[in-house]
């Protein structure tokens, strides 16, 4: 049996994911982490909801913007937080974000364990067949990955 190799990735590899608004790239998947981890950077344009609250049952989800003013919900409400500000969804807690200003928002968002891309590429293959992106298709989506709405 081979020994493991660290990973590489540079800044061009990845998997684009153009889903509502949100440009996801995963840099590292479930694919790549033996399902331990998953690794994007995404932007998020000026007016756009990236994500309405929900609630992760299945796994953890971390937020770090890089660039920008991201709003955040985090179960009691909304606060807009700017480069170097953290959010710590962890499953079970209701959370949220969107880009309530007019400038590009880049952020980073992890997730232990991976998994939840495959969402994001089910959303990305229905809209491309001609799917209309509806609350009802999104929780059916979710459902699978053990995700509710808040």
């Amino acid at each position: 049996m081979p020994e493991p190799r660290p990973l590489l990735r540079r800044p061009e590899d990845g998997e684009l994911i153009d889903v509502a608004g949100v440009a996801h790239f995963f840099r590292l998947t479930g694919e790549h982490t033996g399902g331990r981890f998953a690794f994007e950077e995404f932007t998020l344009e000026g007016g756009t909801i990236g994500a309405r609250p929900h609630v992760h049952h299945g796994h953890d989800e971390y937020f770090y913007v890089l660039r920008g003013d991201l709003t955040l919900h985090h179960g009691d409400g909304e606060v807009t937080v700017g480069p170097g500000n953290l959010l710590a969804a962890v499953r079970g807690t209701p959370h949220g974000f969107r880009n309530a200003g007019t400038e590009p928002v880049h952020a980073l968002c992890l997730y232990t364990p991976a998994g939840y891309e495959g969402y994001f590429r089910e959303v990305h293959a229905a809209v491309a067949a001609g799917a209309e992106v509806t609350d009802e298709l999104l929780a059916e989506f979710r459902a699978r990955h053990r995700t509710t709405s808040f």
